[in-house]
């Protein structure tokens, strides 16, 4: 990978340089780190683990959402959804998810389990209340488009650091903020990206925007992260998550609301037996 510039070292996270961060004194960041030579991909990597770690501890979470999809007339098709995440710390795991459709009426009562694994394929089961079966989503279609939004199944699972290989690219502006530009290939087998591109903000680490290169290595999706809200005084979320899909011109919007932490949710919930009570 060609070096573009000389990157920056990540520090480990302490709240003293992220009280100095925001105040802007980014000397006061650098100070704090020996000089160490690195790879781009041991950087990139670096990036990655201290994003993960800043977001360790919630325990689990709750949200409703609101979905838009919008063809590429501009035309839009609204559902109403609740989430609940549960944050497992297992070797070889990864969080597990419920998403659930309350409206409209014909998709009312479906329902994604999602098991997140690092290497091995995620589990994950789709209720389908008109059919009352569970179906298991087979691993080789997790690159599919979850209910005809543009996000696929494997959008829909949390990010593991080790599901993914890197490699830091740059630093620039996103937005109104300062973005280290990192590339993480897939290490699980039938994904439908061969790359993504990812933007993680300097001061907090949160994610900006990922962009996602189909299996030809074309740039197919694109993921921004808008609204972010700070809970618990340590736990960013989105309040909106829109993915753009460049080559059939369709969007879809995930709006965020009404998050709530420690609610007490546990595995048993989070089983496929469950899914149909889910309602």
């Amino acid at each position: 990978m060609k070096r573009t510039m000389t990157p920056t070292p990540v520090p480990a996270y302490n709240p003293a340089v992220r009280r100095a961060v925001y105040a802007g004194t980014v000397a006061a960041l650098l100070l704090s780190m020996p000089a160490v030579a690195q790879s781009n991909e041991e950087l990139g990597r670096q990036i990655a683990e201290e994003a993960d770690r800043r977001d360790l501890g919630w325990g689990d979470n709750a949200s409703t959402m609101r979905m838009v999809l919008r063809n590429r007339n501009g035309d839009e098709s609204v559902r109403e959804l609740r989430r609940q995440v549960l944050e497992v710390n297992e070797e070889g795991s990864g969080d597990k998810s419920l998403i659930t459709f309350d409206a409209p009426r014909d998709v009312a009562g479906t329902s994604l389990l999602s098991h997140t694994k690092i290497l091995d394929a995620d589990d994950q089961w789709l209720f389908l209340p008109a059919l009352e079966r569970v179906k298991r989503i087979s691993s080789a279609n997790k690159s599919g488009p979850f209910v005809g939004s543009e996000f696929a199944y494997e959008d829909l699972v949390s990010q593991e650091v080790d599901k993914y290989d890197y490699a830091f690219l740059r630093e620039e502006p996103c937005g109104d903020v300062e973005c280290f530009v990192v590339e993480r290939y897939p290490l699980y087998e039938n994904s439908g990206y061969t790359k993504q591109v990812v933007w993680w903000d300097k001061a907090e680490y949160r994610v900006q925007r990922i962009d996602f290169y189909d299996r030809k290595d074309d740039l197919l999706k694109s993921l921004t992260y808008h609204d972010y809200q700070e809970f618990l005084g340590e736990y960013w979320r989105p309040g909106l998550m829109t993915m753009e899909n460049h080559q059939n011109g369709k969007s879809t919007d995930l709006v965020f609301a009404d998050w709530t932490f420690a609610n007490g949710l546990d595995e048993g919930a989070l089983t496929p037996s469950r899914l149909r009570r889910a309602r």
